[in-house]
């Protein structure tokens, strides 16, 4: 939303009133007095007309969560655990997934109430790399690695996926680098190479990596720098 029409919208001041409150310097945003009646604002924005608060922030959630084995990535469900059964903070109703994992995976996931910052972190147009560790049943085989990198055609979507990296660490274990998130992709995959997967780990989504003393089931917030950096750093 624009600034002038946020204001606008108070005590049916108009768009006409909003501009000239704004030009005489009478509108202050987190604090600062802006002149610029198109500056965006969001629900998480202060805003001050004079000595008058016409919109109060409200409290913007940036979490990580180590996903165990059996949770599920959802904010409800009447038969399984969720991610958000998880959290013990009091808003955490206000909260949605960014990177859901299934039911058997597990790993980082990140949890928010922004959603032009889970966006701007999951939409495919962005290439965000998601980078997993992931256990097959068979060996895997060398020329693995380069169908990864060329990509699958998908029938049921229509979709060749996007190059991904796949490097081998041991006979059975791989990193694997996404740049998307299709439905059971990384199991739909090495289905294409004649193999199966049989654990999979989310180490990290971006500049954002899964933490080695933050157990499975627990959470924490995200610091400004973290938030700033997942996102493009602004």
């Amino acid at each position: 939303m624009k600034l002038d029409r946020l204001i606008a919208g108070h005590h049916a001041m108009g768009r006409q009133a909003a501009h000239h409150a704004i030009a005489a310097k009478r509108v202050r945003v987190d604090g600062v007095v802006v002149i610029d009646g198109h500056h965006p604002v969001d629900r998480f924005t202060l805003v001050e007309l004079d000595d008058s608060v016409l919109q109060a922030p409200e409290r913007a959630l940036y979490l990580m969560l180590h996903k165990p084995v059996g949770i599920l990535s959802a904010t409800k469900d009447d038969q399984h655990p969720t991610v958000i059964d998880l959290i013990d903070d009091p808003d955490k109703h206000t909260l949605h997934i960014a990177g859901r994992l299934d039911r058997s995976t597990s790993g980082l996931v990140l949890l928010t109430n922004d959603g032009r910052w889970s966006k701007r972190l999951m939409t495919a147009e962005e290439k965000v790399p998601k980078v997993y560790i992931v256990e097959t049943l068979d060996p895997i085989a060398p020329d693995a690695v380069a169908a990864f990198a060329s990509g699958f055609y998908f029938h049921t979507e229509d979709i060749t996926t996007l190059p991904a990296e796949l490097v081998i660490l041991d006979e059975r274990q791989a990193r694997l680098t996404l740049h998307e998130g299709r439905y059971h992709q990384v199991k739909r995959m090495f289905h294409r190479v004649s193999n199966r997967v049989v654990n999979l780990h989310r180490e990290s989504i971006g500049s954002l990596v899964l933490p080695a003393d933050l157990p499975p089931g627990a959470w924490r917030a995200l610091t400004r720098e973290e938030v700033l950096a997942a996102a493009g750093g602004d």
